[in-house]
């Protein structure tokens, strides 16, 4: 089984610009390349500079979440502040997370890697926790040796 941890952590708060994803939930070449050119765009734009400009941490998230029966995902940072474009503040319940750590030569890599590990691995093999739901995110936390760290925090019960 591929190297995790659970975790408690404290409710959090992650403000994210986002977009739906319009791929079957199963079509994952579909997801990650909407995934990929939303990255582009946000990048080419200037909006993810704007995000990190207000973020209370080096963290940068990219979250998942089901909203009104839409497959969503954003980008997304810790702060107190706000911003005008079209966003979101993402809750992150307190409780026990599941934590996949990784690397990746971008955080692209970084983000299907560990989304891999954690749900194509981890999840389907464990037996005394699940995922039913809520706000995931792939946590990228920073750089070494020209890789990109992170990890993946999927909030879990136990069963």
């Amino acid at each position: 089984m591929a190297n995790y941890t659970l975790e408690e952590k404290d409710s959090f708060t992650v403000l994210g610009l986002g977009t739906e994803l319009k791929s079957d939930y199963t079509d994952y070449a579909g997801i990650n390349k909407e995934k990929s050119d939303f990255w582009k765009a946000i990048k080419q734009d200037g909006r993810l500079e704007a995000l990190k400009a207000i973020a209370s941490n080096d963290y940068i998230f990219a979250v998942n979440e089901a909203v009104n029966n839409k497959m969503m995902h954003y980008a997304g940072v810790m702060t107190a502040a706000s911003i005008p474009e079209e966003s979101r503040l993402i809750q992150f319940p307190k409780g026990e997370y599941l934590v996949v750590k990784g690397e990746g030569k971008t955080a692209e890599e970084l983000s299907n890697t560990l989304t891999g590990i954690a749900f194509g691995q981890v999840l389907p093999e464990a037996t005394n926790f699940a995922y039913v739901g809520g706000p995931n995110a792939t946590v990228e936390m920073g750089q070494r040796d020209g890789l990109v760290l992170g990890e993946m925090w999927i909030p879990v019960v136990r069963k």
